[in-house]
């Protein structure tokens, strides 16, 4: 079963820009209960260790939090769905730590950060959620007891520090967060992995049999980002098999560089398609690549796991 786009970026987003700075868990269970959170961050450096050039989301990444993005405008239900994961979660992280003095234990306590494209007046005055003069417009603090925050995204100004959160806006908010990071240098870690997270979502609606009006509207808003991860995924194979083959020759080193580039499209395609690249996957690409480009494309998104490894075996 293809997975939701948004969610599997979401994710994926979360965990690549902050495990370098603290234990990331996807989908973790909360204790005691049938129900799971998208992403729980507990840092284990101190805050100025986590790079300024995450902006915002250092600010959050500061101490322990539960990320629940959200593509669409939540609503009453998917915000007490969240205070449902946070209160347990609060309490399983006061008897690890052994916290006994109250504040500090609510200082201390994971936080529950709503993530979503906007936040209506009538779902932030419901929780008491008012912005705070030592953040940014667009960042609202529930009533003190709930221990939660809501970025509206839509809201956030058009700022460096905000430019990360703003991809998980909607229409124009995100595309002008995607230009913006394009214009960054072409050899930032940051932009490249953004680049790549952007792509495989972007594949990955092309594996939805009936893509809604929404879904097409991204790929349109993405198409830059995606022509330009496609042309540096062939760039670094061609530089990878100059410098391989640079004894047998500029030509041959060349060839290699167009191949290698090649089969990194296809490891990404995969992932798109499956979540990760076990062994029997990777045993395939070989024979994949011996396809024609357009074949193999199709045959990547169209075919199942079962029927690409026991045609490619």
């Amino acid at each position: 079963m293809t997975k939701n786009p948004f969610d599997q970026f979401s994710k994926q987003f979360f965990e690549t820009f902050l495990s370098p700075y603290g234990e990331v868990k996807i989908s973790e269970e909360v204790p005691g209960e049938p129900t799971l959170i998208d992403i729980y961050f507990s840092p284990t450096v101190k805050p100025t260790k986590i790079p300024k050039s995450l902006g915002l989301i250092r600010r959050i990444a500061s101490s322990p939090c539960l990320l629940e993005p959200y593509r669409n405008q939540p609503n009453f239900d998917d915000v007490e769905s969240c205070l449902n994961k946070l209160f347990p979660v609060r309490a399983e992280y006061r008897r690890d730590f052994g916290h006994t003095n109250e504040i500090v234990s609510n200082e201390k306590s994971p936080k529950l950060w709503i993530i979503a494209p906007s936040a209506s007046d009538e779902l932030l005055n419901h929780y008491g959620a008012r912005p705070s003069s030592k953040w940014v417009s667009g960042i609202y603090f529930c009533s003190k007891g709930f221990h939660t925050r809501i970025v509206s995204v839509n809201k956030l100004p058009k700022a460096p520090d905000t430019m990360w959160l703003r991809l998980f806006g909607r229409g124009e908010v995100q595309e002008e967060a995607i230009d913006e990071v394009l214009t960054l240098e072409q050899n930032d870690n940051q932009r490249n992995e953004a680049l790549r997270l952007l792509s495989t979502w972007r594949i990955s609606i092309d594996l939805i049999p009936q893509p809604t009006s929404e879904d097409l509207e991204f790929k349109m808003i993405v198409s830059k980002a995606y022509q330009e991860w496609e042309q540096a995924t062939r760039r670094q194979g061609i530089e990878q098999g100059i410098e391989q083959g640079i004894e047998q020759g500029i030509e041959q080193g060349i060839e290699q560089g167009i191949e290698q580039g090649q089969r990194i499209l296809v490891e990404n395609l995969l992932k798109a398609r499956f979540g990760t690249l076990d062994p029997e996957l990777t045993n395939i690409i070989p024979s994949l690549l011996t396809q024609p480009t357009e074949e193999c494309a199709r045959l990547l998104l169209q075919l199942s796991r079962e029927e690409l490894i026991n045609r490619f075996s």
